[in-house]
């Protein structure tokens, strides 16, 4: 079906009735395919849905993944097809994509796209990427990151409840320690506990730190808890306490991203006291987030300040 264009504006509607479309959005023109495509079988879910959620979100959404390196994980058959990662901007691809230059150990340097505004999201969205995975650091300063932070990652069998007693307990150290942590689900089985820290420490700096914290944490609580990395080898019942994520170069799906499940679980930031009350994954899903942010707003809008950020040199 020939593409038809729709105006830019605050209030643009994604059609549900073509396939294929170009809208015009922020002063650009932005082409998106395959809009009746279903991404969700289980739901019924198409790829313009999956558009019009990034779209409703964009505003709280796009302060946290701005001017950061971005990973693409394309998914263009769905949730149920497969999928592959890439890391380098495709070409060709709008001259106002913003892209990141990342030198790599090996030599090789990749530039990552850059998603500060709603046409580059929906730019990307359209490549069939599902949730978005952005770096930890400022494309600027790339080896220099903006956080600290630990996924708990539930071994296999475990339930969510122990995912909670075990965030629980991670925040309350945190918290002893000085910091301010937020959480959030991951959209797939665990959480992901944030501090934001006051730029300067390497990534290398704060992946050490992150472990030295995440054992003696994991030390404390081997009941519920652990650090063991060797998949054969970690305790059943036990949540993994991730420090890993924290090395170069590794992402974890951003705040807000839509996860590749069949229930289109959201990545949705929590607060403690909904945590400890017992809140569950399927409690956050692309259907209801956008109306639970119009209600409460952006829960990690604290984070994006550079005001009370922990100052991990000399403290830990």
């Amino acid at each position: 079906m020939a593409q038809r264009p729709t105006r830019g504006s605050t209030a643009l509607e994604i059609p549900r009735d073509v396939d294929d479309v170009t809208v015009e959005i922020d002063g650009r023109r932005v082409p998106l395919t395959n809009l009746r495509k279903i991404y969700f079988p289980k739901l019924q879910l198409t790829k313009g849905d999956l558009l019009r959620y990034y779209l409703s979100v964009a505003g709280v959404l796009i302060p946290h993944v701005a001017g950061r390196a971005m990973v693409m994980k394309r998914y263009p058959h769905g949730v149920t097809g497969d999928f592959f990662y890439m890391k380098r901007a495709p070409t060709p691809r709008p001259e106002w994509i913003r892209t990141c230059a990342i030198e790599h150990s090996s030599g090789n340097v990749i530039d990552f796209p850059i998603i500060d505004d709603r046409p580059s999201l929906l730019w990307l969205i359209n490549l069939g990427c599902i949730d978005l995975n952005p770096w930890y650091s400022l494309c600027s300063d790339p080896d220099r990151p903006l956080y600290i932070h630990f996924d708990m990652d539930p071994v296999e069998g475990t339930p969510f409840s122990v995912v909670r007693e075990g965030a629980l307990v991670v925040g309350d150290v945190l918290r002893g320690l000085g910091m301010t942590p937020f959480v959030k689900t991951t959209g797939s089985s665990g959480v992901h506990i944030y501090v934001a820290i006051r730029i300067g420490p390497t990534q290398h700096e704060v992946w050490e730190i992150a472990k030295a914290i995440g054992q003696q944490i994991a030390k404390a609580h081997p009941d519920i808890l652990t650090t063991e990395y060797r998949i054969a080898k970690r305790p059943q019942g036990r949540v993994l306490v991730d420090y890993n994520q924290n090395a170069f170069g590794k992402t974890l799906a951003s705040i807000y991203s839509v996860r590749p499940n069949e229930e289109a679980a959201v990545s949705t930031p929590v607060t403690w006291k909904e945590l400890e009350a017992g809140c569950e994954m399927a409690d956050f899903t692309m259907l209801n987030i956008p109306e639970r942010i119009r209600e409460i707003g952006d829960l990690w809008k604290p984070l994006l300040s550079s005001r009370a950020r922990f100052d991990l040199n000399g403290k830990i």
